[in-house]
């Protein structure tokens, strides 16, 4: 099995690389450290044209523009905007059309809590995953008929490398979390994701705390 891990080199997307590595998985991770802008189309397209993708998870995302809207600088804004959103649309583009024709697949786009609520000083971040959960549900409904299952997941607060840079921001005064996540237990939801064992929830935001046997029988 082969599976596209997008800003697989560091934080969640390593974790999450390590895991379907130790599962079997053939991983091949994308990322601007790893000489592949996602945001680059051509790129892109260069890297996983001769690929038969099983799985790709879109985690690749950056949080650069910081404080309030009006004074951030509109370049990491967009930049921001595009790393997470444009970037997963790029990869998926690239692998659907072979995931189509082999009738299966699935795509993991990693999302945020962020994503259902107000988010001050870090507008672009919050923007993006909304888009990412958004994009999720149009995708799966495209794609639920060529057999490929399409999810967004939040690993919830964890401390990474990117967080851990938001500590001494004057921006996030408490930021953390009483208690944040273990980042393994994002690679253990894309495992069972990958399993097919949740295909019924194709579609849907699934939060690494959720009661997942729950959400199967709703």
């Amino acid at each position: 099995m082969i599976a596209v891990v997008t800003g697989g080199s560091r934080g969640i997307g390593k974790v999450i690389a390590g895991a379907l590595r130790e599962a079997g998985f053939d991983v091949t991770s994308l990322s601007r450290s790893e000489g592949v802008d996602v945001t680059d189309r051509d790129a892109v397209q260069k890297a996983l044209s001769t690929v038969e993708v099983d799985l790709l998870v879109n985690n690749a995302g950056t949080m650069d523009a910081i404080g309030p809207a009006w004074q951030v600088d509109p370049d990491l804004w967009r930049r921001d905007l595009e790393t997470s959103v444009l970037g997963a649309f790029h990869c998926s583009r690239a692998v659907l059309p072979g995931m189509v024709d082999r009738g299966r697949g699935r795509i993991v786009n990693v999302s945020s809590g962020t994503a259902a609520r107000a988010y001050p000083h870090a507008s672009a971040y919050a923007a993006a995953k909304a888009a990412i959960s958004s994009f999720t549900q149009s995708l799966a409904a495209e794609t639920a008929e060529h057999g490929i299952a399409v999810f967004a997941i939040s690993p919830g607060f964890v401390w990474t490398e990117m967080t851990e840079r938001l500590r001494d921001s004057p921006w996030f005064p408490d930021f953390g979390s009483p208690n944040p996540n273990e980042p393994e237990r994002a690679g253990e939801l894309v495992l069972r994701l990958a399993s097919g064992e949740l295909d019924a929830l194709s579609g849907r935001y699934i939060h690494v705390r959720d009661d997942i046997d729950q959400m199967l029988n709703e």
